[in-house]
């Protein structure tokens, strides 16, 4: 059915419960971006995102008979917290199904709200397949959390604003893409009126659906999601979304861990505020794209679209902010063991400040060191380990490598003599309860563990490092395990890190 969504987004209907939110200035990241960033602030509506804009355009349109059988809707949070605080205003019930991997903070403020939660499944698409279910038998209305023309419309709002609120020229305007309803609706008013502004999507780079979908020419449904972004955690973006997003959408932007925690940093630097990942890509696009299009002096968008954080997840975030940022770099140097050369490595190293220090002799000739320090850009440790060779240190740049920043810079200095046969391997799950002990109990009891290295930490994934003594002869078995464990590993036996440190 065709749907004109400049009438209704212009019509719909959304500042019952929606404020206005500011276009706020970011002046430290347009300092450094040599840009104009303004930020499109959703964190500051009453439930910390946009989400409540469909979620009550969708409800205030239903007949009054069926508003009165009350509502269910499957969501990750934040639209779940639009759906409960739109029932509570317009007087009905809302049941939320949510995943069980849902942060406490989204499912307390539903409650709080007074929506009744239904924990069901790991996964948003569980989840709604579960809401669908009760949707039938309890006899409610379904409000989608994306693909729904008035859900749409609510969101397209925040689009119609932001071209109220600024009206000189715009180059782009950076949206997060969870199934696609914020930037379908921002996109289908933006392009309407000025053709000219880019509407730029972003995903992470493990949760890219609407990525695989344009790139594919049809809906793709992902077999997982990482979920640090568990706002846009969703596999199979809508039907009605996709139709839009190949109509509107000028490219879209993958981001990391890395890169969207460092947003998170930049945004807090600005404005004092905390977004949760979701609510943070935006910004980590729009930074990819000043630098990729080395343009200076344009006016670059992000929709800041959430700030349901859960506090324990800022250490994490914290400590990869600053690899996002490119502000730490880590090394291995190697030096030689004699009077004079750790005096030496200090003076390559001048002024500049420390991170982490770690220090093993290795043996009668040589040490390792591990060092972790402070750089501007990337740039900045490439010329760093190039000082460190040319005074004849053998260098390793491991800013990039993930065993190093998990694991290694943690546990330098374990060697043992002890360790014959081992083989070391990193192993990843998607962090829920109770995950760490299911691991533990699929681990074979033939083999003795040498190793085991652990961190919660709030973060997307559950990772874990494992030694195992393995004698060469049994290498079949082994492998025969590792193809029937089901979770993801990497090698890490020819690591050099781990040769270093470990080994």
């Amino acid at each position: 059915m065709y749907c004109d969504y400049l009438v209704q987004i212009l019509t719909a209907r959304v500042y019952d419960v929606a404020q206005e939110t500011p276009l706020d200035y970011a002046p430290n990241l347009s300092a450094r971006l040599n840009n104009k960033i303004l930020l499109k602030r959703e964190d500051m509506q009453s439930v910390f995102s946009f989400k409540l804009r469909g979620a009550y355009n969708k409800m205030a349109q239903l007949p009054p008979e069926l508003l009165a059988q009350g509502v269910i809707t499957a969501s990750a949070g934040n639209h779940a917290q639009g759906v409960a605080l739109g029932a509570s205003r317009l007087g009905t019930r809302a049941i939320i199904v949510m995943p069980v991997t849902t942060p406490q903070v989204k499912i307390d403020a539903v409650k709080a709200r007074g929506g009744v939660v239904v924990l069901h499944g790991n996964t948003f698409d569980e989840a709604c397949g579960h809401a669908r279910q009760l949707e039938v038998e309890k006899g409610l209305t379904f409000i989608h959390p994306f693909d729904d023309p008035y859900v749409i419309a609510g969101q397209g709002t925040i689009g119609m604003e932001i071209l109220r609120q600024y009206q000189q020229p715009i180059e782009a305007i950076f949206v997060a893409i969870g199934g696609g309803g914020l930037i379908s609706g921002i996109g289908a008013y933006v392009k309407r009126l000025r053709p000219d502004i880019k509407i730029i999507g972003v995903e992470p780079v493990d949760a890219d659906a609407m990525y695989q979908s344009l790139k594919a020419g049809h809906r793709v449904r992902l077999s997982q999601v990482g979920l640090f972004a568990d706002g846009v955690a969703v596999r199979e973006v809508g039907e009605e979304t996709f139709r839009l997003c190949q109509q509107y959408v000028d490219e879209i932007i993958l981001v990391d861990t890395d890169a969207t925690c460092a947003a998170i940093k930049d945004v807090f630097e600005d404005t004092r505020s905390i977004l949760e990942p979701a609510g943070a890509l935006a910004i980590a696009a729009a930074k990819v794209y000043a630098e990729r299009e080395q343009i200076e002096g344009k006016t670059l968008i992000a929709v800041a679209c959430g700030a349901n954080m859960n506090f324990d997840r800022l250490r994490f975030v914290a400590e990869r902010a600053e690899f996002g940022e490119r502000r730490e770099a880590i090394f291995a140097v190697t030096i030689p063991e004699e009077p004079g050369s750790l005096r030496q490595f200090c003076e390559c190293i001048g002024s500049r400040n420390l991170t982490e220090f770690n220090y093993r002799i290795a043996d009668e000739k040589i040490a390792h060191i591990f060092v972790g320090m402070q750089i501007q850009n990337r740039a900045d440790a490439v010329k760093m380990a190039a000082t460190f060779e040319a005074h004849g240190l053998k260098t390793l740049d491991l800013t990039d490598d993930e065993l190093t920043k998990l694991h290694l810079r943690h546990m330098v200095g374990g060697r043992s003599p002890l360790a014959h046969n081992e083989l070391l391997y990193r192993f990843e799950f998607p962090e829920r309860p109770g995950a760490l002990m299911q691991f533990v109990g699929s681990m074979c009891p033939d083999w003795n563990i040498s190793l085991f290295h652990y961190r919660n930490n709030g973060s997307d994934y559950g990772r874990i490092v494992v030694g195992l003594q393995v004698p060469p002869h049994e290498m079949e078995e082994w492998q025969a395990f590792l193809d029937t464990l089901g979770y993801r590993y990497w090698d890490e036996n020819k690591n050099p890190a781990y040769k270093l440190f470990l080994g």
